[in-house]
């Protein structure tokens, strides 16, 4: 059996930026007992215009810095980073990592009904092929049909969730998927549940949408499960056992501005570290 103290370490989860919280707020409804230590790479934000070697770099010094805070798991909450940089990870350290894209596409295989999945990602993810890869490897006959939508990581940043910009963007966007028919569309960035209803909106009724961060966090339950690593108790207060940690490399008041609009849980502080000491 695990040592509890081993099963009581935080899980380690990160993000180019700020959409990772979306991952990180499934993880808090779905696994309350666990401790999170969250990373967002806000000064190098986005990741999803960057090379594959530039990605994996950027990722390795994360994944190190995360290791100093004794995590006993991973959790890669960026799609850029799953597409470009996890093989290179997985190699790197003897924790397990949990990645947003297998979760998200196999859920998608599971819901479609006509086999044509759509996907909507940076322009990483997309060149990639990662998702189109998986789904194809597990579902031949499936149609995979993916589009870059880079506007929007910004747009969701500045906090533009409902306005008429992000509107019209996300409708130029997603007209190419309304046309060929898919009934399965895949937010393939951790930003984009964020706009969620927008999506929904403008794809109608008819397309399911799939948020690979509700998949991953109950992926990353069934894993702790499986290996015995679940924490048994919740940290109560006053036993100087932080339930959250938020760190940032840059911006951590506007970091910490967006974080307490999106999750239920109060973020006291985000401190900024230098990630290039990593």
């Amino acid at each position: 059996m695990i040592k509890e103290e081993v099963c009581n370490r935080p899980i380690g989860v990160f993000d180019s930026g700020v959409g990772g919280l979306t991952v990180a707020r499934e993880i808090m409804r779905q696994l309350p007992n666990e401790r999170i230590v969250y990373f967002g790479d806000t000064a190098r934000v986005p990741y999803g215009s960057k090379s594959q070697e530039t990605i994996t770099k950027f990722s390795k010094q994360i994944v190190r810095f995360l290791q100093t805070q004794g995590v006993k798991a991973i959790v890669v909450a960026c799609n850029s980073v799953s597409a470009c940089a996890l093989d290179e990870l997985e190699k790197d350290v003897d924790i397990p990592i949990v990645d947003v894209v297998r979760p998200g596409a196999k859920t998608a295989i599971g819901a479609t009904k006509n086999g044509r999945i759509g996907v909507i990602a940076t322009e990483a993810t997309v060149g990639s092929g990662i998702y189109s890869r998986y789904i194809k490897n597990n579902s031949p006959d499936a149609t995979v049909l993916s589009k870059a939508c880079p506007l929007l990581v910004p747009l969701v940043e500045e906090g533009l969730w409902e306005d008429p910009v992000t509107d019209e963007i996300a409708g130029r966007y997603l007209a190419g998927l309304i046309d060929v028919g898919i009934d399965t569309l895949i937010l393939g960035c951790t930003h984009y549940p964020i706009i969620r209803s927008t999506i929904g909106r403008i794809m109608g009724d008819g397309v399911a949408l799939v948020n690979p961060a509700y998949e991953t966090a109950r992926e990353l339950k069934e894993l702790l499960q499986e290996k015995g690593l679940e924490s048994r108790h919740r940290p109560g207060l006053g036993t100087g056992t932080e339930l959250y940690k938020f760190f940032v490399s840059d911006a951590a008041d506007k970091f910490q501005m967006f974080a307490n609009s999106i999750l239920t849980y109060g973020i006291l502080s985000a401190k900024v570290i230098n990630i290039d000491e990593y």
